[in-house]
């Protein structure tokens, strides 16, 4: 039987026959609780059909486990010290594919295409916090071919990502996660379950790729442009946002005309309003709009 990566002597004892080094700047933080990782595994919904893309594998606590339940698992590492590390402890088993690159960097559509023929695959991973917007954004903005995305994140990062309009953590991510996924927290993981421990809980959260958008009809450019705005200065009104930072070349009169249109007080301010009220704010801001803006 392969030996369970995830335990604290385990874990250390890998760490110091290779003499790694943990490195602040790639955000490593080695999870070591394995009930943690099976529960993981099952809030993807990992089967042996499925194709995942790990970000970050580390030493290969999780990678290790994906690969008992999928067909294939191809775990991506920025850290080129951590290659020979993970050839070590995962090397064995045959449906996983290790590669040193930066995820952002990644031609994931070409990966998809050629490693499960196009077909959508899942996400799993023990993120990084410094990649975590930036990467789900990606993957979301840029219509990747993803089934689910379950990562484990920042505490405060899944309560944005889930927060509903009206809370003081709903903002531009809430939406735009929200805009193309249905997103649960399936859990919350205490800093005793890392090594090192990080200074901040962190949280399990699925989110699945919604089959049809949540809004239908609007310029999606536009939304997001218009989201970003109203959540630029959350102290300003949606008008003064919108009018100083949307350099869509509207007057204050025809912005004001759009909020009350669909029924807003001008006064109000962005973390007020829904995505169903956003999109209805896009569809008439679009109208007003040259058609100059829109071949742009």
């Amino acid at each position: 039987m392969i030996e369970r990566i995830a335990t604290p002597s385990v874990t250390k004892k890998i760490i110091e026959q290779n003499e790694f080094y943990f490195k602040k700047n790639f955000g490593q933080n080695f999870l070591i609780d394995s009930n943690i990782l099976q529960n993981i595994a099952e809030c993807a919904g990992i089967t042996k059909e499925d194709c995942v893309l790990e970000i970050g594998p580390g030493i290969g606590s999780l990678t290790q486990v994906l690969a008992e339940k999928a067909k294939k698992v191809i775990a991506i590492e920025i850290d080129k010290h951590l290659i020979p590390i993970l050839q070590q402890t995962v090397g064995e088993y045959q449906n996983i594919e290790i590669r040193n690159q930066d995820i952002l960097k990644t031609d994931i559509d070409e990966m998809i295409q050629k490693e499960n023929n196009g077909k959508d695959i899942k996400i799993v991973a023990n993120l990084p916090y410094y990649i975590t917007t930036p990467i789900i954004m990606d993957l979301l903005e840029n219509h990747r071919k993803v089934e689910s995305i379950t990562v484990m994140v920042q505490k405060e990062v899944a309560e944005r990502m889930q927060a509903q309009f009206g809370s003081k953590d709903y903002g531009a991510l809430s939406i735009a996660v929200q805009y193309y996924c249905e997103a649960k927290i399936d859990m919350i993981v205490p800093p005793s379950c890392f090594m090192p421990k990080p200074k901040v809980s962190s949280a399990v959260i699925t989110l699945k790729l919604r089959k049809e958008p949540i809004l239908k009809g609007i310029d999606e450019k536009l939304f997001f442009h218009i989201v970003k705005c109203a959540f630029g200065q959350r102290r300003k009104t949606l008008l003064n946002s919108l009018y100083n930072q949307s350099k869509l070349g509207l007057s204050k009169e025809a912005l004001t005309e759009v909020i009350q249109f669909v029924g807003l007080d001008e006064k109000i301010r962005g973390e007020a309003l829904s995505i169903q009220q956003f999109g209805d704010l896009t569809k008439q801001i679009s109208l007003k709009l040259p058609v100059a803006y829109h071949k742009k």
